[in-house]
């Protein structure tokens, strides 16, 4: 029986190639999905301080009104 060489630190070399492209290609995957999500919350933001802009201008309308109603009654 006849023994097959086998260089393992050619493999070992060859598979810690295989994972930095692999870990490369994840980091950059991730960094444009941070950067998508990062958008998102930026407009989410955005729309929730209008919201936020707009019932806080309704309540002081409320306000000033009930304060002249009760001017006026007195």
């Amino acid at each position: 029986m006849s023994t097959v060489p086998f260089d393992t630190h050619a493999f070992v070399k060859e598979v810690e190639l295989a994972l930095k492209r692999d870990m490369k290609e994840v980091g950059l995957a991730l960094r444009r999905d941070l950067k998508e999500l990062e958008a998102t919350i930026k407009q989410d933001l955005k729309d929730l301080e209008l919201r936020l802009t707009i019932r806080l201008g309704s309540m002081m309308v409320v306000a000033v009104g009930a304060v002249a109603a009760l001017v006026k009654l007195l």
